[in-house]
């Protein structure tokens, strides 16, 4: 049974945050392969869930060997101004009635237009046919996710963008991840979010001291259904520290089982998270006492040492940023 499934077994129909990825894969003439899919019976592209501890490239190659047989060694993740996937356009309701809010990335590659001749997508029923479409000559496709996808594509050969899907209203704020923690206990899941790079006019490192595991900590949290990447760091850093910022730039995005986090009373996540550079910063440093024992400016040759910080996302985030400042 796949982790999705499992979740589903207790939480029901109701919407989940899935984590997934997309295959953008072209051949020589700059068509993009999709699938009609087994669900459905309509157009999409390649792609599916990550199971915990996967990375998104090592998700790309499973499910693109799954649903069509074929092997892209070239495959690589889109930029993250391209690639990101997340916000409340990204509904999707299968055909079961199952709702998601898909979050995630796109991969591209490419392979020989006859490479398709030797297509063998396995015994699932997911994948009914593969054809190969210009992005001129679409069929319809069966969500947003496509349809934003394709729109990437379009944009690059200077496409007009197709439309959108409606989609529902986004249900409102709450804490789906405590919810879902107390149907199925401790194991792992995974836990889309975003932490925020904040530095002062001297270059330093604003980091945060956790309530919960008494370590530092970049400002940050988890994503609700149907929010965006950017909106939870926005968010997350105006109600962890006050500030705000005029523009929040992706850097990089974390995946896989190095990030894996057991907090001290047992329950685990997989982080599934982004960090920004935040720009434009105002307000005034103001931290919620119950989730924050305290803040500080560290200098780039003054930063804690990695045992002082909050778990292996953190301490891999703080070192990214170092390289860059």
């Amino acid at each position: 049974m796949s982790y999705l499934s499992e979740l589903r077994a207790v939480w029901g129909q109701r919407p989940l945050p899935a984590v997934g990825v997309s295959v953008l894969l072209r051949d020589e003439r700059g068509r993009v392969l999709l699938q009609r899919r087994g669900d459905d019976g309509q157009w999409g592209v390649i792609g599916g869930s990550l199971e915990p501890g996967e990375d998104f490239l090592t998700a790309a190659h499973r499910e693109l060997y799954e649903e069509t047989g074929l092997r892209c060694p070239d495959l690589r993740a889109l930029p993250l101004a391209e690639g990101l996937v997340s916000g409340s356009e990204m509904f999707h309701r299968y055909p079961n009635g199952d709702e998601v809010y898909l979050v995630g990335l796109r991969t591209e590659g490419e392979v020989p237009a006859a490479a398709l001749a030797q297509a063998r997508p396995d015994d699932s029923g997911e994948t009914l046919e593969l054809r190969w479409f210009a992005l001129d000559d679409l069929p319809p496709l069966n969500s947003n996710i496509n349809r934003v996808s394709m729109n990437v594509l379009r944009a690059r050969e200077g496409l007009p963008p197709l439309p959108l899907l409606s989609v529902p209203t986004p249900p409102p704020p709450g804490d789906w991840l405590r919810e879902m923690r107390r149907l199925v206990g401790p194991r792992p899941l995974m836990a889309p979010g975003a932490n925020v790079a904040v530095t002062n006019a001297r270059g330093e490192l604003l980091l945060l001291r956790h309530a919960g595991t008494g370590r530092w900590t970049l400002p940050g949290g988890r994503l609700e259904p149907g929010e965006s990447f950017a909106a939870c760091a926005a968010r997350e850093l105006r109600e962890e520290t006050g500030l705000q910022a005029a523009k929040l730039e992706p850097l990089k995005l974390y995946a896989g089982a190095e990030y894996r986090f057991a907090y001290p009373h047992g329950d685990v996540i997989d982080n599934i998270s982004v960090l920004f550079r935040a720009e434009g910063v105002s307000g005034n440093l103001v931290c919620p006492a119950d989730e924050v024992h305290g803040a500080a400016w560290f200098a780039p040759s003054a930063l804690p040492p990695a045992a002082e910080l909050s778990g292996p996302l953190i301490r891999a985030k703080v070192r990214d940023w170092l390289a860059l400042a």
